[in-house]
């Protein structure tokens, strides 16, 4: 042996070793010094016996680690590691390694490593041995692997090839070791990759222990990896002698998958090779056959086991029971469960709450419920299972109190709500409740960082808006949003429509910057929504502005776009600015479509260019595009303000023809334009009629007829118009109360208008300036001027914009307005 002064002089001396070329690694991490290549010379004997010696030691002298690792490169260490293996410390070389992975960062090979976990399992240090390999398969050591994302195929194949130089018992356990890690440790990647691990073991002959390949096939089949578990048994047939377990779990595998012959056949083979099924076998089977509907056979292979002098335990009972409720056949469910105290089994919550979520799938609470309090009697604790069926069995029959009662019970006892569960809750209580008790479960939702689904979310965005509940809806959209349950597209639109609906543009302005910041895809029915709204509250430039920035974005405006643009502009009587947009539209490839011809034919008409509508809607005949009520009503409408009442009855005639059914719309241009020209008389036997063709009058057909009486001064006869659309339900609007006031006040009768417009208050109906008008003109007619004045301290105070002119010429004026604009 060297001296000590002999051995350092090897650090100086450039190593001449033989070896195969040093394949340069995929995947490791770089030591901080650069150990030699690899060259086609014999290692020095000198060297090999240097390391033997401090390996071999019973602990390790860590100086001279580095001074090992330094002079040589990974694939040479693995060289001297397989000569010298057989003379070594176990636990030294444990050490040894882990000081080279700590302080050098030093990749050793695959090989080595697996030399190593193979050398502490035969000598019995399985827990190192298993902790090294963790480490080595969650790539938590420096490595060199061929490819990093196969590392489980590598350390295989590597451990494998050893087992076919050393000793095989040795190699069974080290191949127990790797399946048992994949599948406890390891199962987070999937049990796929066991299986891996176990068919490149058993395509080179090398099989584990049938205990291991037992708990392989159970953990595949309780993970659902059925298909695998089918090929991993037939594998498992070649290399280890099934016995009871393993078959077992094979039936089970296949009943599960749906393969009852081939399970029914393995069951069969199981008894001809002289291996008794056990209870667990009979119940993988019973259980099978009732989950594929194949009651009778599970019923004989029940009496089956008792011949064999097996006795059917609770699980064998709970699968029956179970296969009974799925088919509806509770009556015979019941009778099983009343067999068993008599076979001296006691019923668990398990076959209980079979029953009672099968009750209540069928819509059978009263059932459910007596099941539970059956259970109570008989000490059986109903769990968070049991009252998850009671809540979808309550909500299923729409008890709505039941079901919110049942849920503060659970949350109370601290018991665990399904998500399913919840959203059935919030589903059942929005159907028959109130909002704020919705909101209430869907906070102990959030409260548990659980997400409500997509669809309720979007249905309460709405139902908050339809209540006018708008500024709670952008508040629980933003609580969503700090919550990390960022609403989605859909239901962020369906808010955007409900605040541009209400002309809330400010808060639709907020929601949309703050999607954009959070990296919302907005799509084109968001910008329509937008879009929409800005041109209903007359915000046009911006509504222009949107869709110079949703075409910046790339999104294509669409035809519908081009509708609310060309409808805004003609609202806004801009109908030169709307006939340029369409000319543009129709630059741009778009195809009008039969709503665009309406818009443009009811703009025309509004701004007195009948001519110009009555060319568009032929244009349209001719193009034989399939005609609505909208484009009729928008030309009858036309002609009804221009009291050509003949060409109005005309086109009334002619949409009946092709089979158009007039609407309420029709009939109210209709009678508005009869009362305009004093035709008070036909325009009341149009009320008539429609009754006849099934239409109910609305608001806007009453007051239309009520002008036209208030024209002639027949005031009883708007009275009576009044108590008719109150008899069928139809509520005033703040027209029909102006024109009764306005008319009442032309006949003198300022009194009863000042009486109207106290009802009108009270109904909550707010007054503007065209009805202060009326009574005022009325009061001055009667000389009242006091009361006059009055009136108009009474629109400063509530905030009603009052004409800037005398107050004597304003009213006298006002008298001369005889037309209200009742239309639609």
């Amino acid at each position: 042996m060297r001296s000590l002064m002999d051995l350092r002089r090897l650090s100086t001396i450039k190593p001449t070793f033989f070896f195969s070329s040093f394949r340069r690694p995929l995947r490791s991490v770089s030591p901080p010094f650069s150990p030699p290549q690899d060259q086609p010379q014999k290692l020095d004997e000198s060297y090999v016996k240097w390391v033997s010696s401090v390996l071999s030691n019973p602990s390790l002298e860590s100086s001279k680690c580095k001074e090992i690792l330094t002079l040589v490169s990974p694939s040479q260490f693995d060289r001297v590691f397989t000569e010298i293996k057989s003379l070594v410390n176990p636990k030294t070389v444990l050490q040894f390694f882990y000081y080279g992975i700590d302080s050098c960062r030093y990749s050793f090979s695959v090989k080595s490593y697996c030399e190593l976990i193979r050398l502490l399992v035969g000598s019995n240090f399985s827990d190192s041995a298993r902790l090294l390999l963790i480490r080595l398969i969650d790539g938590k050591v420096p490595t060199v692997f061929e490819k990093y994302s196969d590392r489980h195929i590598e350390i295989a194949v590597a451990l494998v090839d050893l087992n076919l130089e050393l000793e095989k018992s040795v190699g069974n356990r080290t191949f127990d070791l790797l399946v048992h890690v994949y599948c406890t440790q390891i199962k987070n990647a999937g049990y796929g990759l066991a299986f891996d691990v176990f068919k490149v073991m058993a395509q080179r002959e090398a099989f584990p222990s049938l205990k291991t390949c037992n708990v392989l096939l159970s953990s595949l089949v309780k993970a659902g990896e059925v298909e695998r578990s089918y090929e991993a048994f037939e594998i498992m047939r070649k290399g280890v002698v099934p016995d009871v377990y393993l078959f077992s779990t094979a039936i089970n595998s296949y009943f599960k998958g749906g393969r009852v012959k081939d399970g029914m056949e393995l069951f069969m083979e199981m008894e001809e090779v002289g291996i008794s099924p056990s209870v667990a076998t009979y119940n993988n089977v019973i259980h099978g056959l009732c989950r594929c509907g194949g009651l009778d056979e599970a019923f004989q292979f029940k009496e089956r086991m008792v011949r064999n002098g097996m006795m059917p335990d609770v699980v064998t009972y709970g699968g029956l029971i179970n296969g009974l409720v799925k088919f509806g056949k509770f009556d015979e469910a019941n009778h099983l469960l009343q067999e068993m105290p008599e076979k001296g089994l006691v019923a668990n919550e398990i076959v209980y709450n079979s029953l009672i979520n099968g009750y209540c799938r069928v819509g059978k609470v009263g059932e459910a419920l007596s099941l539970k309090d059956s259970m109570l009697s008989r000490g059986i604790s109903p769990n968070s299972s049991t009252f998850n069926s009671l809540l979808h069995g309550f909500c299923q029959c729409n008890m709505a109190e039941q079901a919110q009662s049942l849920l503060e019970e659970m949350l109370s006892r601290g018991l665990s709500v399904q998500l399913g569960a919840f959203n059935s809750v919030i589903r059942c209580i929005g159907m028959n409740g109130t909002l704020d008790s919705v909101l209430c479960i869907i906070e102990e939702m959030l409260s548990r960082n659980l997400r409500p689904s997509d669809a309720l979310l979007t249905t309460i965005m709405v139902r908050n808006c339809k209540e006018g509940k708008h500024t709670q809806a952008v508040e629980f959209w933003f609580r969503l949003v700090e919550k990390g349950f960022t609403p989605n597209i859909v239901t962020s639109n369906a808010l955007i429509h409900g605040l541009c609906e209400a002309g809330i543009m400010h808060e639709s302005a907020r929601l949309l910057k703050e999607m954009i910041k959070r990296g919302f895809k907005l799509d084109r029915i968001t910008y329509n929504t937008l879009i929409s709204g800005c041109c209903k509250n007359g915000k046009l430039e911006e509504a222009f502005n949107l869709r110079n920035e949703m075409e910046k974005r790339g999104i294509q405006p669409d035809i519908h776009m081009y509708n609310i643009l060309l409808h805004g502009l003609c609202n806004a009587n801009k109908i030169d600015e709307a006939m340029k947009l369409w000319e543009e539209c129709k630059t741009s490839g778009m195809v009008a479509n039969v709503h665009t011809y309406a818009v443009m034919i009811n703009g025309y008409a509004k701004a007195g260019k009948i001519e110009e509508a009555v060319r568009l809607f032929d244009k349209l005949l001719a193009q034989k595009l399939e005609l609505n009520s909208v484009v009729y009503n928008s030309l009858i409408s036309a002609y009804c303000r221009a009291n050509n009442m003949v060409n109005a009855f005309q086109l009334r005639d002619d949409m009946k023809g092709k089979g158009i059914a007039p609407t309420s719309v029709t009939y109210s241009c209709l009678i508005d334009g009869l009362a305009n020209t004093g035709s008070v008389d036909q325009a009341r036997n149009l009320l008539e009629e429609m009754s006849k063709e099934g239409l109910n009058p609305d608001v806007y057909c009453y007051t239309a007829l009520m002008g036209g009486y208030c024209k002639l001064g027949q005031m009883d006869n708007v009275e009576a118009i009044l108590q008719e659309m109150c008899m069928n339900g139809i509520i005033p609007n703040k027209i029909t109360y102006t024109i009764m006031i306005d008319g009442y006040s032309k006949m003198g009768d300022a009194e009863k208008a000042a009486k109207l417009l106290e009802k009108m208050v009270r109904d909550g109906i707010i007054p503007d300036n065209v009805t202060y008008n009326a009574l005022t003109s009325g009061l001055c007619k009667e000389g009242k001027i006091g009361e006059a004045f009055m009136l108009t301290d009474t629109m400063t105070q509530q905030g009603v914009p009052m004409d800037d002119m005398d107050l004597t010429q304003g009213l006298d004026k006002t008298l001369g307005l005889h037309g209200v604009k009742i239309g639609r």
